[in-house]
């Protein structure tokens, strides 16, 4: 796709849309880009994607350089279709993003476009589909465990304080961003005490530890 048509993609589509360069930094920022995100096409233009969009997956915030935005035209194969979240101006959101790639003939450079439509209910419901599967392999209806070869969670495997005060912020709803500034803490540190929680809990998800804490009465 021509870098022209491109853009004529991005102002057209009623879906949000943008598009990064080689760089990380966007391109292209449609109306409803605008609408969905609550940031202008002048405050997004030239910048970063991940310091606008602040790209998260199910175990948190992702570092700027692993941002899977940024990083798409570095891939071969760039992905076609993927949930991430993505920080819009309600919060938080589950978006579906669907791309395409496109070259600019005159500075011979790649831009990828991203469209983006948000999929939060469809998300949570996702992921409590597949706890909940993965809950009925693991016991049966009255609760013994149905596959002995696989390790259920170990209630003595007790958490530290601080992982205890993270975990309640995150059934409470916070970000990682928040929990960081309520505990005076980088965010990275948040996240390091999550991937603890979810290790002792032998758990997949930020959700599937909540309701486990919840189920034992850890919080």
């Amino acid at each position: 796709m021509g870098f022209k048509r491109f853009l004529l993609v991005v102002d057209g589509t009623a879906d949000a849309a943008f598009a990064i360069d080689g760089t990380g930094r966007i391109s292209a920022w449609n109306k409803a880009a605008v609408d969905l995100f609550g940031v202008s096409a002048t405050e997004a233009i030239s910048i970063r994607v991940h310091n606008i969009l602040q790209c998260a997956d199910e175990n948190g915030l992702v570092p700027s350089d692993q941002c899977i935005l940024a990083r798409a035209l570095q891939d071969k194969f760039p992905r076609s279709n993927f949930d991430v979240r993505l920080q819009t101006k309600t919060g938080r959101l589950w978006c579906n993003l669907s791309t395409l790639v496109a070259s600019d003939p005159v500075s011979g450079g790649r831009h990828i476009v991203y469209i983006a439509r948000p999929v939060e209910i469809q998300k949570r419901l996702e992921q409590a589909f597949r706890e909940f599967v993965r809950t009925q392999t693991r016991y049966g209806s009255n609760g013994v465990s149905m596959i002995s070869s696989v390790p259920t969670p170990d209630t003595n495997v007790g958490l530290t304080s601080r992982e205890i005060e993270v975990l309640k912020k995150l059934a409470r709803g916070d970000s990682t961003k928040t929990i960081a500034n309520q505990l005076n803490i980088s965010s990275a540190t948040v996240n390091n005490h999550v991937k603890h929680i979810l290790t002792k809990f032998d758990a997949h998800t930020r959700l599937e530890a909540i309701r486990y804490a919840e189920s034992v009465g850890v919080i």
